[in-house]
């Protein structure tokens, strides 16, 4: 496993910290929790119907977060112009769905078949001082303004402690701490690591206890998932792991002195969590995608991206709360071909690259997920959200990629297209618009805290507030509020 449990606390890294992190134990102070964690992993029944002030509430017990990375094409995908001039509009064309309202891509044909779950939201205006990537995710997955340090420091901006947490762990922290499983699970890799870790995607100022389990994924062997943190390595058995066990609890007295503060209680907690995973029968089960049949494999696609959604659909059946899924790229494949990085920051030959190689998977993978909650009947509680750090930049032709003859698309966060299917979203509808060049939104403008706020009330969490570890009263997303008309 990455890391010892025998360590001390001053030989502990942030890397070994976020791989281990294991949702449960809060160092923050919240209200109790409504409902606990039955044995066999599903909720007992936490009320529902009405929010606060009569704002109607979602049915929704898990969420699933698919985060295009790289700045998926809204105006190629979901929000069409094909009366927009040629420099605009590119060469793809919108088809009719199975729902009246809503438009897709004719590029996404799998998908088109279950318009009538989806809510587009086309009127997403995510923009930050930067443009760019690193501040994207951070609004998009937080819901708050990216501060400053990220105009200042560009990609040189890493992580805070003392950033907000991102969306799964504010559900993570609000929900009944699951039996076996972390409450907050990402796959198929830590987003931007190690080069570029997004900020964004951890707790945070929610404390180290709060982030996801990382699930490792890879391109080449789409069947193979790793938990690095809950893997024994070498000759280590689990009889021998309970026997050092003694071992960890002597050295945890010789500790007075560190247990003083929160940094050693942390990861105290980490040990004893990841202790109690590693030992658990049903832990590994839930990631191996093995034992689902080849058909179903089949239709999720057999990529990383389409068995991160299977490995989703998992753990909504096991009763996590939240599951984020990263696109994870091939840059071996198409960082050449589309300027990109291997995902979705197609600064050149966006067209051939979206209709060749992202489209195709992004239809298949989510289509199938959409598919196939419906028919289990988990649809209805669970909440399906797709996003990106930004949109692209209507207008043909990145400098960066030879202009209007590379044909790709640059980075542009002044507008984008979120997606929400299930949890009490009314599906079929299409919310909001953006200007007839899909640049900025026009009718019924939000922003990424609306779309934070809307997770929240689909999940049931109307009360933000928060008390840190200094006894300082903290509004976890005062700004943002539901998008009421989507239930």
């Amino acid at each position: 496993m990455l890391g010892s449990p025998f360590l001390p606390p001053a030989r502990v890294s942030r890397r070994t910290f976020l791989v281990a992190s294991c949702a449960a134990f809060g160092g923050t102070r919240y209200p109790a929790a409504a409902g606990e964690q039955s044995a066999g992993g599903i909720r007992a029944g936490a009320s529902r119907g009405s929010g606060a002030g009569g704002v109607p509430s979602g049915t929704a017990k898990s969420t699933i977060l698919f985060f295009l990375s790289g700045g998926a094409s809204h105006i190629d995908m979901w929000d069409m112009k094909p009366d927009a001039p040629a420099e605009y509009r590119g060469p793809f064309q919108p088809i009719a769905t199975s729902a009246a309202e809503v438009r897709l891509c004719e590029h996404l044909p799998m998908l088109a078949s279950q318009a009538h779950h989806l809510a587009l939201v086309n009127s997403v205006g995510g923009t930050v001082s930067t443009n760019d990537h690193h501040a994207g995710y951070y609004y998009n997955l937080t819901g708050h303004v990216p501060d400053p340090t990220f105009l200042q420091l560009g990609n040189n901006r890493v992580p805070y402690p003392e950033d907000w947490p991102c969306m799964g762990a504010v559900v993570a922290a609000k929900s009944p701490r699951h039996r076996t499983l972390p409450n907050f699970i990402t796959l198929p890799h830590v987003e931007g690591a190690p080069a570029y870790t997004r900020p964004g995607q951890f707790a945070a100022r929610l404390g180290i206890e709060h982030d996801p389990l990382y699930v490792e994924g890879d391109t080449k062997n789409p069947l193979q998932f790793q938990v690095p943190a809950l893997t024994l390595s070498g000759a280590m058995t689990a009889k021998r792991l309970t026997d050092r066990t003694h071992l960890l609890e002597v050295l945890n007295t010789q500790r007075r002195q560190w247990n003083e503060v929160e940094g050693p209680k942390n990861w105290t907690t980490h040990q004893h969590r990841a202790l109690s995973l590693m030992l658990s029968s049903d832990t590994l089960r839930a990631f191996q995608v093995s034992e689902e049949s080849e058909a179903v494999r089949a239709r999720y696609g057999a990529t990383v991206n389409g068995m991160s959604l299977l490995i989703a659909r998992r753990l909504v059946q096991a009763g996590v709360p939240f599951i984020t899924v990263f696109w994870r790229g091939d840059p071996e494949r198409l960082d050449k071909k589309c300027a990109s990085g291997g995902g979705w920051d197609t600064h050149g030959n966006n067209f051939n690259c979206l209709k060749e190689d992202l489209l195709p998977e992004f239809d298949r993978c989510f289509s199938a997920l959409v598919e196939d909650l419906a028919q289990r009947g988990l649809l209805d509680e669970t909440l399906l959200l797709v996003t990106s750090e930004m949109g692209r930049k209507p207008k043909i032709g990145d400098p960066r990629s030879g202009g209007v003859s590379g044909a790709g698309r640059d980075h542009w966060t002044h507008c984008l297209t979120d997606v929400l299917a299930g949890g009490g979203i009314r599906g079929g509808q299409t919310y909001g618009s953006s200007d007839r060049f899909a640049e900025y939104p026009a009718e019924n403008p939000v922003t990424p805290a609306e779309i934070t706020a809307t997770v929240y009330q689909a999940m049931g969490i109307s009360n933000l507030e928060m008390v840190d570890n200094q006894g300082r009263p903290m509004n976890l997303l005062a700004d943002g509020k539901p998008i009421t008309a989507l239930f």
